[in-house]
């Protein structure tokens, strides 16, 4: 990480490369950015064609955060249960539960979505990983195709930074529909971290 966040006069910046060898300069201003609250809800943006990124305000500390992000129990509560073999070439196996990321069930769209106790599963391959500030890793569906997942943390204060990149997601269709289902995941996590109750995973993904 060529440069880690700092404070400034009007807030906080710092550097990175992601995994494709490209510098990033993050900078953090709250009074363009508003409070976490506001932060979090922002949709993710298409910096390019099969791609969308996201940044996120979470509460500290980053190997909190980490944890979240590696731990196979941490993760099935935000996002997806299975192994991964921290280290470059490590085998990830992702097991999507949705049914069990909130403990209140919702009947709005049951009947339309009758899989959610069926678990999904999908694996992949660890490009980069150094704790607790950088995760990377291919994710292969039952296509074959494979995307890209790089998260980059950052610590800010007692905040921590996310930015989520997801990249060779094929149309746009595929980009939106991925991009509704990381809104409403890191939204999950904010709420785990941040001591809340979720709320309904599809009701949520499905706005």
């Amino acid at each position: 990480m060529p440069g880690e966040a700092e404070d400034q006069p009007w807030g906080y910046s710092g550097y990175f490369t992601d995994p494709n060898g490209h510098l990033w300069e993050i900078m953090w201003k709250p009074a363009l950015v508003g409070d976490a609250t506001q932060a979090n809800r922002k949709h993710g943006v298409a910096p390019e064609v099969g791609t969308i990124s996201f940044m996120r305000v979470l509460p500290g500390p980053i190997e909190r955060v980490w944890a979240y992000l590696t731990e196979p129990e941490k993760r099935g509560k935000w996002f997806a249960f299975g192994p991964m073999e921290l280290r470059a070439g490590g085998r990830v196996e992702l097991h999507f539960l949705h049914a069990n990321l909130f403990p209140r069930r919702s009947s709005r769209h049951r009947s339309a979505i009758n899989n959610t106790k069926e678990v999904t599963r999908a694996i992949g391959r660890v490009n980069r990983c150094e704790p607790p500030r950088l995760l990377s890793f291919m994710w292969a569906k039952e296509s074959g195709d494979d995307s890209e997942v790089a998260i980059e943390l950052i610590t800010c204060g007692e905040n921590v930074l996310l930015m989520l990149t997801h990249r060779r997601l094929g149309d746009r269709g595929t980009m939106v529909s991925v991009a509704s289902g990381w809104y409403t995941h890191l939204g999950i996590l904010i709420d785990h971290l941040d001591g809340r109750v979720p709320p309904p995973f599809w009701s949520t993904h499905v706005r």
